[in-house]
């Protein structure tokens, strides 16, 4: 995966934006201003943390040794670093986005989440 598909894969989700709190080099990704990605994007190896169910953190680090690992500068039980331009394939970088963005957003209030689905079933019952 390339930075560019990183950053657009983590702005393809509805509400999420891209954010610079650290410096102008750390791109936060967020949804309702919770973090749910965070990378360096001209970093080589490309890296980015993601927010994951504990139990599956734990296995993802052991499936993955060395490209998946506690997550840097994070809470080691919530966050992995996954580097994604390496041995990882592009589909499980991609579900590891979305599952980070999908506990996010689990973890907003009811009507933050009832606004976000709104949009996505607008275009389930146009389609």
């Amino acid at each position: 995966m390339t930075p560019q598909e990183l950053r657009a894969l983590c702005l393809s989700f509805n509400a999420a934006v891209e954010d610079f709190p650290f410096s102008p080099e750390i791109s936060v990704f967020k949804v309702q201003g919770k973090l749910f990605a965070l990378s360096h994007l001209d970093a080589r190896p490309l890296k980015v943390n993601l927010k994951c169910d504990p139990d599956d953190a734990i296995r993802l680090r052991h499936e993955h040794e060395g490209l998946i690992v506690p997550g840097w500068h994070m809470n080691k039980r919530h966050w992995n670093t996954v580097t994604a331009d390496g041995g990882l394939p592009d589909r499980l970088v991609r579900e590891l986005v979305e599952d980070s963005y999908d506990l996010v957003v689990a973890g907003l209030p009811r009507a933050d989440r009832l606004r976000l689905d709104r949009p996505c079933r607008l275009r389930m019952l146009g389609s």
